[in-house]
């Protein structure tokens, strides 16, 4: 009974393995939805989002997200070890901070959300092998492009950079400000509760430190 489980264990983590990879593959080319706008669109929830390559996105933008979310990002191959040894230690289990650009790709794409819970050490041992595969596989470029086109930017369902900025400031995503990136990337991780069309203290305070660090953010990698 044992083996015949194990059996099908392996057999389905490799079919899953296999899957996961496929998809990788074409998203090299093909810009992907994340499990929530795909389970906003099952659900019948708003979902709004105008794909843009990188080159239609101020450099202002990834400079702050690299800032904010991922400053080693021109540096490792999908996973920071030193900070997710760090939070690791940390009593409170694993957060965002532990995070990776990488790593966040392959939880919106593949994974399920919320850093809360035993399930929080789960989605981060498997965000792990994910994020190296999809390292492995994407150039950083690639791994911005896709980022900024899957991420939640609004309350109203509003998916990747360039409708949030049009929600936010009225603009395209190409003519964003370094102020207007750091506020926009200060909602991140919940938009619906930081609203840059309207950023409290909170968002305010952290957009100031975003814009200070992004300018030493390395975007090499771009």
């Amino acid at each position: 009974m044992f083996f015949r489980f194990l059996r099908r264990a392996v057999l389905l983590a490799t079919i899953l393995a296999a899957a996961i990879l496929c998809a990788t593959l074409v998203y090299t080319v093909v810009t992907p939805v994340s499990t929530l706008m795909a389970w906003r669109k099952v659900t019948g929830a708003r979902v709004e989002r105008v794909t843009v390559p990188l080159d239609s996105v101020s450099r202002a933008v990834p400079r702050a997200l690299i800032a904010s979310e991922d400053a080693r990002f021109c540096a490792h191959w999908g996973v920071d070890w030193r900070e997710l040894a760090a939070v690791l230690r940390n009593a409170d289990g694993p957060g965002r901070g532990a995070s990776t650009i990488s790593m966040q790709v392959a939880r919106n794409l593949f994974l399920w959300q919320g850093d809360s819970g035993p399930t929080a050490y789960l989605r981060k041992a498997l965000e792990i092998p994910l994020a190296l595969g999809l390292d492995l596989v994407w150039t950083k470029r690639r791994m911005m492009e896709i980022y900024l086109n899957i991420a939640e930017w609004g309350p109203g369902g509003e998916f990747g950079i360039e409708a949030g900025a049009r929600r936010a400031y009225g603009k395209p995503a190409a003519r964003l400000s370094p102020a207007e990136a750091a506020v926009l990337v200060s909602v991140l991780p919940n938009p619906i509760e930081r609203d840059a069309r309207r950023p409290g203290p909170v968002v305010r305070r952290k957009a100031a430190i975003v814009t200070r660090r992004a300018v030493i953010a390395s975007t090499d990698c771009l």
